[in-house]
C-alpha cells in the first residue's frame, strides 16, 4: 500500500463531498429568501440519503467486478459492461475484509476508493435540485433522489469509471462507454450531462413557478452565490485531480487545468453578459466559474494549459447565452442546471473530440473520437432524461412532487421545514 497516494485520495474524497455544501449555498443565494432553507435542505437530503446508498449498495452496483473479476466474484449477477451487481460487495464487505487482513490488491485500500467514489455520487444527485427550486417537495425529492441514484447514477457510473487498463494503458474490460475509448477523466458524462438531463426532465415534470418570467426572480443573496462558487472551485481540485488516483504529473496537469478553464470561463461569461445586458456581475462571474468547472471535468487530463483556457473561454460563453433558452423554450430549469451543467458537460465532452492531445480530430485528423464522444454524450443525456422523466411524473401522480400553489407564493421554507432563513428578533415577540 502506498501510503502518500492513500492520503491523497482521502484528501480529495473530503474535498469532493465539501462541494455538496458549496452548491448548497450557490444554490440557495440564487433562490428567494423565504426558500433558501429548502433549497440548502435539498442538497443536504442528498448527502444522507445517497452517501448511506452508496455503502449499502451503489458500489457493489457502479464498481462490480464482474463474472471475470477477482476470485470472490462468483455471485456476481447483471450484463457485464451495462449492469452488474456483486452482493459479495454488499455494504462494502468485501472491501472491508481487506482492511481486516492488510492485503490490498492495489497501491492504495479499495476503501479509499470507495469513500472517493461516494462523493461524486451525492454531488451528481445534488446538482439536479437546481432545476425545481421555490416548488418541489422535500419528500418527494428524496424519494426521486433515490431511485434515480439507483436506476440512473449507480450504472452510469459503471459505464464510465468502471474499467480495467491493460500493461499498454488502454480499457480492456469495464464499462461499455469506457470500453469504446471516451475520454471523461472526471465525469462530464457521468456527472454533469447525466445531472443536467435530468435536470430538465423535473423541470417539465413540475413546470413552471408562479410568475415565471425573465427577471422576475432575482437573487437573494449574492454573497452566498459567490461563496458556493468560491467552495464548489476549491472542492473541484479534489474532483478533477483526484481521479489520477496518484500524486503525479498527470494530477498536477488536471490542478493546473482546473485553474485555467474556469479562469477564462469567468472571463468569457462576464464579456457576453456586458454586451448582453450591460453589467457584469457577481452572480455572473460565480456562473462562468462553474461552466468552466463543468467543461474543464472530462478535459482536464487531455488538454494543454492553452486548449484549456480556450475551452473555458467557449464554455463561459456558450453557457452565458444558453441559460436564456429556458425562457426561449418555455421550461424553467430555476437555477440554470440544464444551461450550466448540460450544455456545459456537452460542450468538454465533444471538445475532446477535436482538441485532446493525440487523438482529437485537430492532431489526429481522425473522426474517431469525436464520434465516440458525441456517442457516449448522446446515450447518458438520453438514458438519465427518460428515467428522471418516468420516475418524477410517477411520484408527482401519486404523491405529488409539486407542493400548493399558495405554499409556493407564501414562502416552502416555513411550510416544508418550519424555519425562516432571516428571522429578525423583534418579530418573534
Amino acid at each position: 500500500m502506498d501510503q502518500g497516494n492513500t492520503a491523497f485520495m482521502l484528501i480529495c474524497a473530503a474535498l469532493v463531498l465539501l462541494m455538496t455544501p458549496g452548491l448548497a449555498f450557490f444554490y440557495g443565494g440564487l433562490v428567494k429568501a423565504k426558500s433558501v432553507i429548502s433549497m440548502m435542505m435539498l442538497s443536504f437530503g442528498a448527502m444522507g440519503l445517497i452517501g448511506v446508498l452508496w455503502v449499502l449498495y451503489g458500489y457493489s452496483i457502479a464498481f462490480s467486478n464482474g463474472p471475470e473479476g477477482p476470485a470472490g466474484t462468483d455471485t456476481y449477477i447483471g450484463w457485464d459492461g451495462v449492469f452488474g451487481f456483486d452482493p459479495s460487495m454488499f455494504s462494502l464487505d468485501s472491501l472491508f475484509q481487506e482492511v481486516q487482513s492488510g492485503e490490498y490488491a492495489a497501491a492504495f485500500p479499495g476503501i479509499a476508493f470507495a469513500a472517493f467514489q461516494a462523493t461524486f455520487a451525492i454531488i451528481t444527485v445534488a446538482l439536479i435540485s437546481g432545476a425545481i427550486a421555490d416548488r418541489a417537495k422535500f419528500g418527494a425529492w428524496m424519494i426521486f433522489a433515490g431511485v434515480w441514484a439507483t436506476v440512473v447514477y449507480f450504472p452510469v457510473a459503471s459505464w464510465v469509471f468502471n474499467f480495467t487498463l491493460g500493461e499498454d494503458g488502454s480499457v480492456v474490460d469495464g464499462g461499455w462507454i469506457a470500453q469504446m475509448g471516451v475520454i471523461d477523466f472526471a465525469g462530464g458524462t457521468a456527472v454533469h450531462i447525466n445531472a443536467g438531463a435530468a435536470a430538465l426532465a423535473l423541470a417539465l415534470v413540475l413546470g413552471k413557478r408562479v410568475g415565471f418570467a425573465k427577471g422576475a426572480d432575482k437573487p437573494h443573496n449574492p454573497p452566498f452565490v459567490l461563496l458556493g462558487a468560491g467552495l464548489l472551485w476549491f472542492g473541484w481540485f479534489g474532483f478533477n485531480a483526484g481521479s489520477e488516483l496518484a500524486a503525479d504529473g498527470i494530477a498536477a496537469l488536471a490542478f493546473l487545468n482546473t485553474i485555467a478553464a474556469p479562469a477564462a470561463a469567468v472571463l468569457g461569461w462576464l464579456v457576453v453578459e456586458k454586451l448582453k445586458d450591460g453589467k457584469a456581475t457577481s452572480v455572473g462571474a460565480a456562473s462562468g466559474a462553474v461552466a468552466g468547472l463543468v467543461a474543464i471535468t472530462p478535459a482536464c487530463a487531455a488538454l494543454s494549459p492553452f486548449w484549456a483556457i480556450v475551452l473555458g473561454v467557449v464554455a463561459g460563453a456558450v453557457c452565458a447565452l444558453a441559460i436564456d433558452l429556458k425562457f426561449k423554450l418555455g421550461f424553467d430549469d430555476s437555477l440554470d442546471v440544464v444551461g450550466i451543467h448540460l450544455v456545459g458537460g456537452l460542450i468538454g465532452t465533444l471538445y475532446l473530440g477535436f482538441f485532446a492531445t493525440g487523438s482529437g480530430l485537430f492532431f489526429s485528423g481522425s473522426f474517431t473520437q469525436l464520434g465516440v464522444q458525441a456517442l457516449s454524450a448522446l446515450a447518458v443525456l438520453v438514458y438519465s432524461f427518460v428515467l428522471a422523466f418516468l420516475i418524477g411524473l410517477a411520484i408527482e401522480k401519486t404523491i405529488g412532487f409539486r407542493v400548493k400553489n399558495e405554499d409556493e407564493v407564501a414562502g416552502i421554507d416555513l411550510a416544508l421545514h418550519g424555519e425562516e432563513g432571516y428571522v429578525l428578533e423583534n418579530s418573534r415577540a
